[in-house]
């Protein structure tokens, strides 16, 4: 199963994903914009309209879709409006971009199981899935390769941490990085 999902930047989710036990791949990727064939400069300078998401495909049998849709709203604010700390803009929206209609049933119950979690409002959208493009292959496992980058260690490892103390037993602990 494949869902594309956008929660601020995606090197965020990426990293929660990637240490999810069933995923098998995680795609940085811009969707749901307005322009072909985007770049990271011009999504980031708000022109194009897409959001940065990745694609997470996982094994159904190994872990359930709730799982990895409960994960979404752990890995990221989903009641702030286009932002995630200090990253601002449309491009950093908290957005579901199901395949079909079961995939956005899927999706509108997982907001309703995460609102009781939140305050305030979940803002999270859900847009119709159109054109996905691969994001440049420095955006790919950023994490993995650069756990010791300043956004790593300031933004990313506190909500690896919020995942690893709620999700642990779906975790991969092979795949497990300090913190």
């Amino acid at each position: 199963m494949t869902f594309v999902l956008a929660g601020g930047c995606f090197w965020c989710l990426d990293a929660v994903y990637r240490i999810t036990r069933g995923v098998l791949s995680v795609e940085s990727v811009y969707t749901g914009g307005h322009t072909n064939n985007p770049d990271y400069h011009s999504v980031c300078a708000g022109i194009t309209g897409h959001a940065e998401a990745v694609v997470v495909t996982f094994d159904a049998d190994e872990v359930a879709p709730q799982i990895i849709l409960d994960m979404f709203f752990t890995g990221h604010d989903p009641t702030t409006l286009n932002r995630q700390g200090h990253d601002v803009g449309t491009q950093y929206r908290s957005a579901m971009f199901p395949a079909d209609a079961e995939q956005e049933a899927l999706f509108r119950a997982a907001i309703e199981r995460a609102q009781p979690l939140f305050e305030d409002k979940i803002v999270t959208t859900i847009e119709p899935l159109g054109t996905v493009y691969p994001a440049e292959s420095y955006h790919q496992d950023f994490y993995g390769r650069q756990p010791f980058n300043g956004y790593c260690q300031v933004v990313i490892n506190p909500k690896l941490a919020k995942v690893r103390q709620r999700y642990a037993e779906f975790l991969t602990p092979s795949l497990l990085r300090g913190n």
